[in-house]
């Protein structure tokens, strides 16, 4: 079942937090996004909360208030859980019923039970905790599924037939590293590998010296399959639980003495930055669209791809934004540069195809996998959503406001990712901060 707009998107009610109703802030009362936490400092244990405002509705605390009472042991279970796998196992009815009694703890007036006169005990200030990795994930799967991104791409190595055969008819994508996944804020240290050969000589071997970024976004699946079996487009939706933004650095250097014949490997697989709080499909279903139409000429998608309901709303709008803030300019106090901005409705294949080709060989997905769709680029120079794209492999460098010039990032950069939802008649609701400053490489 697809999720839709109810009582809960209502843009007039509001939050008892004062911060909800900043109409800046990522977190009004319509997002309730779901992440992990604990306390800074501390080694208590992980603790599932749910984002509002500046705060985090910690959901131990409001069960041990009896704030949870009444919803059902496969809900509560998975709401005190160290992670959000077993909500993320949860049937798309169950999940909302969980969203649907935090949109009444936190509401301002009319609620059926309310968390207003526990606030101090089960509200924490996201200043004062350590945001950690959502889900234990099990596999990561990148897609290349950006028309802009993958022609862009092309023209640069092959300027008169950017696009492989098979681009408009499979969604491309390789199989990533769980185990270098981080939370938005870790830090990213340089990587090294092996290099193109020059003049015929042997390969060299050293810190990556054009160090990228990939502004993306990522979807933890839900309920999963039985391996062997497939799952139909029609059902895709009811895999996927909610977004995040990802962050696929890459050594392109690396990338491109290692990429033939079988893709990235040590070029992508040193570090993945995520950001912390999972939107769930229910928060985002006033931002569902139409994805992309396909140009005159293009194939249409194979039966096992096509989809009545996936043709009328199986793309979000999405504004994306890659902010770029030099060690000299945080120094400074100078604000981050926007490096590019670019839309999620703009992707040639959708979240829903990309599930249903995953399995269409009887792959098993399963709770907390993350797909991601690779680069989310858009048409023109300023939605090239790295700085392959941006720069146009370096030929066309960057001045920044601190009359830095980059091609590639340098040690001490530090890249942030960001996503917001916006229609008239709704409170935008967004993302929060994918963060991470490359450090040296390891001596």
């Amino acid at each position: 079942m697809t999720a839709h707009v109810d009582e809960t998107h209502d843009p007039k009610i509001h939050s008892f937090v004062e911060s909800a109703q900043d109409p800046a802030t990522d977190f009004p009362l319509q997002n309730l996004p779901l992440g992990v936490f604990r306390r800074a400092g501390t080694a208590e244990p992980p603790r599932i909360g749910i984002a509002i405002g500046d705060r985090i509705l910690d959901l131990r605390a409001c069960h041990e208030r009896g704030l949870l009472r009444g919803m059902g042991d496969p809900v509560l279970e998975a709401a005190l859980a160290p992670n959000l796998n077993a909500y993320l196992a949860l049937d798309a009815r169950l999940r909302r019923t969980l969203r649907h009694r935090a949109w009444h703890l936190l509401r301002a007036e009319g609620a059926q039970v309310t968390a207003r006169p526990h606030a101090a005990d089960v509200l924490v200030a996201q200043a004062d905790a350590e945001l950690l990795l959502p889900a234990a994930i099990g596999d990561y799967t990148d897609f290349y599924a950006s028309l802009h991104h993958a022609t862009n791409v092309g023209k640069m190595l092959r300027p008169d037939n950017p696009l492989l055969p098979n681009w408009k008819w499979i969604p491309i994508g390789y199989h990533g590293r769980t185990s270098s996944i981080v939370p938005s804020g870790a830090p990213v240290r340089r990587p090294s590998g092996q290099t193109e050969p020059k003049d015929g000589g042997a390969p060299g071997f050293g810190p990556s010296r054009n160090l990228d970024y990939e502004l993306e976004v990522g979807a933890f699946l839900g309920p999963g399959n039985p391996l062997g079996a497939t799952i139909p487009l029609a059902d895709a939706e009811q895999h996927l639980a909610g977004l995040c933004l990802v962050n696929d650095w890459s050594a392109r250097d690396v990338q491109k003495w290692e990429y033939a014949p079988l893709g990235p490997f040590l070029a992508k697989n040193f570090a993945t930055t995520i950001s912390p709080w999972l939107v769930t499909l229910e928060a985002l279903a006033p931002f569902r669209v139409a994805p992309e139409p396909r140009a005159d000429g293009d194939p249409q998608p194979l039966p096992y791809l096509a989809d009545e309901r996936d043709r009328e709303r199986g793309g979000f709008d999405v504004a994306l934004r890659v902010e770029l803030r030099t060690k000299a300019m945080r120094e400074r106090g100078l604000v981050p540069f926007v490096v590019s901005t670019s839309n999620l409705r703009d992707l040639y294949w959708t979240l829903g195809q990309m599930v249903a080709h995953h399995a269409s060989g009887g792959c098993n997905l399963r709770p907390g996998d993350l797909i991601a769709t690779g680069t989310v680029s858009g048409p023109a120079p300023e939605n090239r959503a790295c700085l392959l794209e941006r720069t146009w492999r370096g030929s066309e460098p960057l001045t920044l406001p601190s009359g830095e010039v980059r091609r590639f990032l340098e040690d001490g950069d530090e890249i942030n990712l960001r996503g917001r939802c916006l229609r008239d008649g709704f409170r935008a609701i967004g993302f929060g901060e994918c963060r991470g400053e490359i450090l040296p490489v390891q001596p």
